[in-house]
């Protein structure tokens, strides 16, 4: 690591400075802060690129980017646009492999040394990365820290290092509809959702049995996530009211066994394809599938925040879990001084824009989610709203993924009876210890 960054600070402080390069606040200029690694008081071009010096004597540079699979395409446009950039440097060789953001961490750690140089992962992965110091400090903090959103930065700051380029603000989830089933007045509580897609005989879609999204259920009953216990394994909660948490949880199994064959648990894989064969009314799906449920709905394509669910005469807001992408550089890159210049641009503002217009990705970068394509989009505004009803996806052991999980499959598990309070409250305490390790 040593290593790494007194090539970096060397090329840094040798940079050309670049006067006059203004439009949107994209210039950066401010002294270095002590994050792990300095900007050197070098000045960047404009929101994606540096002085060449920042490469310092690294040439026939050869790297290996992951990017997610619907993302490849674009990702390979856009190292293009780099390598032009920079025609003093030769590139042997910038691969593009697709690897999802959910596994990213994990291979990563496999194997450091054959893994990516540049890679995409969600926020919950980030201890574990640096736990295993098999991710470099970010090489460009103060250019990073003014130009994205301050969460997403935090989000990426252990220790008080900056780890992670910030490459998204929209990991979450939202209610995804057709119109023509669900009108747009109903779409605030589940109850009138389910009710307009059983009159008109489609389906609604939730999995359940996903820990991202059966979180939910445990989240809207009040039991939160808290971060991590001292020894950094071990989940922690916030308090919570046991009676109303299982309470809540029975008001989800009852809506559930009530609209039997029009609540389904399946992949969110599905709901495009359901939209397109007519048979689903609306679902709860992911920021990076809405491409293809807009492809599939076209102009009765509707977004929103997640409904409210009743519970004994009050409605109670579903909350979700909310998190960010980001790009690392692994500490094992053969260049890395590179694959810091590349991770930077790759989230650079430029870079942003793009992917919010070709994939609908939700920018973490400021000046992007200012410009139209996010504040006309009925998406982005839906996981703005719903990203203020959501626990942080920081800080996650592990062990939470199955439990959760475990705790949707129950709820709408065909023998289980949303009456017998006795049996949720079982279920909760053994959904809490499991995620705890205590089981």
């Amino acid at each position: 690591m040593k290593k790494i960054l007194a090539i970096l600070l060397a090329g840094m402080m040798t940079a050309t400075v670049f006067a006059g390069c203004g439009g949107g606040g994209n210039t950066q200029s401010s002294e270095a802060q002590s994050s792990g690694s300095d900007d050197g008081g070098a000045e960047v071009k404009d929101a994606n690129l540096v002085d060449v010096s920042v490469f310092g004597d690294e040439d026939n540079i050869s790297l290996k980017v992951w990017a997610p699979d619907k993302a490849v395409a674009l990702v390979k446009e856009q190292i293009e646009a780099f390598k032009a950039a920079y025609p003093e440097k030769t590139f042997t060789k910038i691969e593009v492999v697709a690897q999802g953001e959910g596994d990213a961490g994990t291979q990563l750690m496999n194997d450091a040394s054959t893994a990516a140089d540049v890679f995409s992962f969600a926020s919950d992965q980030l201890n574990k990365l640096v736990d295993a110091k098999v991710i470099a400090p970010v090489a460009f903090v103060d250019a990073v820290s003014s130009m994205n959103a301050e969460a997403c930065v935090t989000a990426g700051t252990l220790q008080d290092t900056l780890y992670a380029y910030p490459e998204t603000n929209d990991n979450g989830y939202y209610l995804v509809y057709d119109k023509t089933v669900v009108p747009d007045d109903k779409t605030a509580k589940l109850e009138d959702v389910l009710a307009a897609c059983k009159d008109a005989g489609k389906k609604f879609i939730f999995d359940c049995g996903n820990g991202f999204y059966g979180c939910t259920f445990a989240f809207t009953a009040g039991v939160k996530i808290d971060g991590l216990e001292d020894d950094g394994v071990t989940q922690k909660f916030a308090d919570y009211d046991e009676a109303e948490a299982v309470k809540t949880l029975q008001a989800f199994s009852k809506l559930m066994h009530e609209y039997k064959g029009t609540f389904t648990s399946l992949d969110v894989a599905q709901i495009a394809s359901g939209f397109s064969t007519g048979t689903l009314g609306a679902g709860v799906d992911g920021s990076w599938n809405t491409n293809a449920d807009q492809d599939a709905l076209g102009d009765n394509f509707g977004a929103a925040k997640l409904p409210t669910i009743n519970v004994d005469g009050t409605d109670k807001q579903l909350i979700s879990l909310f998190g960010y992408k980001y790009i690392g550089v692994n500490a094992a890159s053969q260049f890395p001084a590179a694959a810091q210049v590349l991770a930077y641009y790759l989230a650079g503002e430029t870079c942003q824009q793009q992917r919010a217009e070709q994939l609908g990705w939700g920018p973490s970068n400021k000046n992007v989610q200012e410009m139209d394509v996010v504040t006309k989009s009925a998406v982005q505004q839906a996981i703005k709203q719903q990203s203020e009803n959501a626990c942080v996806q920081v800080n996650i052991a592990p062990t939470f993924w199955d439990p959760m999980g475990n705790l949707g499959n129950k709820l709408i598990a065909e023998e289980t009876d949303p009456d017998d309070a006795e049996y949720f409250t079982k279920l909760l305490k053994a959904t809490v210890a499991n995620v705890r390790d205590e089981g």
